[in-house]
Formats: C-alpha cells, sequence, structure tokens
C-alpha cells in the first residue's frame, strides 16, 4: 500500500501543473491585485486634488468642508461652526465634484 502511494507521488514533472499555477496567478492579479492598486491610484489623486473649501465626506460619514489643510491632516469645518481634525486618509468623497442622478418616478 505505501509503496503504491511512493510510486505514484514520484510520477515526475507534468508541465500542465505549471500553465495552471501561471493560469491562478494571473486570475488572481487581474481580478484583485490590480483593481487594488487602481483604486489606491485614484484615491491618492483624490486627496491630492482636494482645496480648501471643498464638501467633503469621511470614511466614518461625516460631511464638512476643508477650512484648513497641512502636509497630513486636514481641518473639516461642520454643521454649527464646529471644527475637526482628520487624517487625509480618512477622506472617501469629494461631495463638490460627486454626481447625483435623479432617480425618475414610477409610473
Amino acid at each position: 500500500m505505501t509503496s503504491t502511494v511512493i510510486l505514484q507521488a514520484a510520477g515526475g514533472f507534468d508541465p500542465r501543473q505549471l500553465i495552471m499555477f501561471g493560469a491562478i496567478a494571473l486570475v488572481f492579479y487581474f481580478f484583485m491585485i490590480r483593481p487594488q492598486l487602481k483604486k489606491a491610484k485614484d484615491h491618492k489623486k483624490l486627496i491630492s486634488e482636494l482645496k480648501k473649501g471643498d464638501k467633503i465626506v469621511t470614511t466614518a460619514g461625516i460631511h464638512g468642508r476643508i477650512a484648513d489643510m497641512n502636509d497630513t491632516t486636514f481641518l473639516i469645518e461642520v454643521e454649527g461652526g464646529v471644527k475637526i481634525r482628520f487624517d487625509k486618509s480618512a477622506v472617501s468623497l469629494d461631495a463638490t465634484k460627486a454626481t447625483v442622478t435623479p432617480v425618475a418616478p414610477k409610473a
């Protein structure tokens, strides 16, 4: 019994296995790694284009207007004149450029 298993394991190299591993690597790249890199690049571009006075939404869902900027942080003014300091990476959306498509009423 064990000699049969050992003989089967020592069968040799199958080039189809190498092709399958390569195909799996390509699938991972195109469906997982590449979209994440694109998303990170787009977020970095969004952060670099923000300026004082832009309306933003943070990852925590806080809506406000940029009152001041530093190298790594924003001072965001929310309703009532309250100012909160956030890290630049906490910005998820530029609300001044966001477009909302109107929903057609049902007939």
